[in-house]
């Protein structure tokens, strides 16, 4: 019985269990990058999602607050804000958003994709023209599969190619 719940007792497990809480729009840094001014509230709608704060007292600023209270670990809390005049986007301002979706690890962002094309690059250099052939980017190249299909009604015969 003991050993069968000392496996239990790693980060994510925790007796009781304590569900992770998100609320709020979750903004990624592409999604900023999209905002130009001049969008139509419409078109920012569409980029960043419905804001889940519109105050009638304040109807030109949209608010996009995000909340994450982990069932264990440190709470985050960010905020976004766009701000319209004559129904046009003029500002945002907010703290800094993730460059990933929240389905993916934490640790696939920027430092992981560096780490990674670092580790590549050391393996090329340690081993020139044995690795995968690459394009004049740098970057993999990988072959296609070439499909044929033939003409709907018609049949290939054993040896035509």
């Amino acid at each position: 019985m003991a050993l069968g719940l000392a496996g239990c007792g790693s980060t994510n497990w925790g007796f009781p269990y304590r569900a992770t809480i998100q609320q709020g729009n979750w903004i990624t840094a592409e999604q900023v990058a999209q905002l130009e001014t001049g969008m139509t509230r419409d078109q920012v709608r569409f980029i960043l999602g419905t804001p889940t704060l519109q105050d009638i007292f304040h109807a030109e600023r949209w608010d996009y607050p995000y909340y994450n209270q982990p069932g264990y670990g440190q709470d985050e809390l960010r905020k976004f804000t766009v701000w319209f005049e004559n129904d046009q986007l003029t500002r945002w301002t907010g703290d800094e958003q993730p460059d990933r979706q929240p389905f993916q690890k934490a640790d696939s962002g920027k430092e992981a994709i560096q780490s990674a094309d670092a580790e590549r690059a050391a393996q090329q250099s340690a081993s020139p023209g044995l690795g995968s052939s690459a394009s004049p980017s740098g970057q993999s190249v990988v072959p296609q599969a070439t499909i044929e299909t033939a003409p709907i009604g018609t049949t290939r015969q054993k040896g035509q190619e």
